[in-house]
């Protein structure tokens, strides 16, 4: 891929979370010789109105793309080593695009959590991307690296502390301050809509080892009601992303040669605190809808909620001799689009700069980048991987 003009093509320039990936790149990388970018979107002058409010050089290119024209998305695909594409729901504006890259060999990087279009996309274009070379990553941003990557670290700690992966990990977020996505409730809204027309797609949701290539493990623990961890002493409630991102670490572990082991069990779950308290609060949110107030895709919160917002997730391995080893997550701004736009925009930058080894096929985050991309995340991007006792 050495001869293509860009390095990376932000397509999806002129929306919510595209715009903040501009801003982080203009941030970040103004001034960096060796990264050649652009940015991408349907409409003309909405891109000139994203370059003027940015006051983008004149190098940094804007290419007016339609995702339903292939021939429109195969000619932006082609001058990029990646596209990273903020548009969704994947399932109706990312087919093109995703297909694009894989038959081009371009590398690609997205938002997804939308586990019945990722399942359809590694059925039809997995073995295109290994023979093209093209690295097709999902999940990107909060969904589900974070996650993702913190499974990833602790299974390493885990191995060598004790010469084996941990049998359960257990997934728990105890802070998550700022708004959700309209990216994620629309995709939420699609997906619901693309059941009554493949009611096959139930098993794929259903089913947490969906995106592990055949592969199916033992049963997983129960994460859809509150229950008191004891380890932790602690109520927890089900946690709204937890569908996504539980398949991503299973794919994971699958992609990974079962370094996790083929009987690894994860069940992730949000902690809401001990005592009567605790127990009210885990079955309030058990009721309740976390994406009701979601703001309409293409808005998003103001820059002081951005700013003000941040997240802690902790990632518990139950080792053999009954101990437990544990590593955090952390992150210092919103996680839906603060957060995200910096994680997704390391994530493209990392597969291009960091991982030129890396041979073609759809990945997971960690599956495709682990310590290279946690490096970039803590040294860039404001996130912490730290091990805590």
């Amino acid at each position: 891929m050495g001869d293509k003009k860009f390095d990376v093509i932000v397509y999806g320039a002129t929306g919510y979370t595209g715009k903040l990936v501009v801003e982080y790149m203009i941030s970040n990388y103004k001034n960096a010789d060796n990264i050649r970018w652009a940015i991408a979107g349907r409409s003309e002058a909405k891109l000139k109105s994203v370059a003027d409010t940015f006051n983008l050089s004149e190098s940094i290119e804007a290419i007016v793309v339609d995702s339903n024209n292939q021939v429109s998305v195969d000619s932006m695909v082609e001058q990029s080593k990646c596209v990273l594409t903020t548009v969704g729901p994947y399932q109706l504006y990312g087919s093109n695009i995703l297909k694009a890259c894989a038959e081009a060999g371009t590398d690609y990087v997205d938002l997804c959590g939308e586990p019945a279009w990722m399942h359809q996309m590694i059925q039809e274009h997995d073995q295109k991307a290994k023979d093209s070379g093209a690295r097709i990553v999902f999940s990107c941003g909060f969904d589900s690296i974070p996650f993702d990557l913190g499974v990833y670290l602790v299974q390493k700690k885990a191995e060598a502390s004790q010469g084996s992966p941990a049998k359960n990990v257990r997934g728990r977020v105890r802070a998550m301050n700022g708004e959700f996505s309209g990216g994620t409730a629309a995709s939420l809204t699609a997906t619901m809509a693309s059941l009554k027309k493949k009611p096959e797609l139930i098993e794929v949701l259903g089913n947490p080892f969906s995106l592990a290539n055949g592969f199916q493990g033992p049963q997983q623990p129960n994460d859809s009601k509150p229950i008191f961890d004891e380890k932790l002493e602690t109520w927890v409630s089900p946690f709204f992303m937890a569908p996504i991102n539980t398949k991503n670490i299973h794919r994971s572990n699958a992609l990974l040669d079962h370094a996790y082991g083929q009987d690894f069990c994860y069940n992730e779950m949000w902690i809401q605190g001990s005592g009567d308290a605790g127990k009210a609060a885990a079955e309030a949110i058990a009721g309740a809808n976390p994406l009701a107030d979601a703001p309409q895709p293409g808005e998003g919160p103001s820059k002081e909620s951005r700013e003000n917002g941040n997240y802690d997730v902790l990632f518990c391995a139950d080792l053999d001799d009954d101990s437990v080893l544990s590593v955090s997550v952390k992150g210092d701004m919103d996680p839906g689009y603060g957060s995200t736009s910096k994680m997704i925009a390391e994530s493209a930058l990392c597969l291009v700069q960091d991982c030129t080894e890396l041979k073609g096929g759809i990945y997971t985050p960690a599956a495709s980048m682990g310590e290279k991309l946690i490096s970039r995340l803590e040294a860039n991007a404001g996130l912490t991987f730290t091990e805590e006792n």
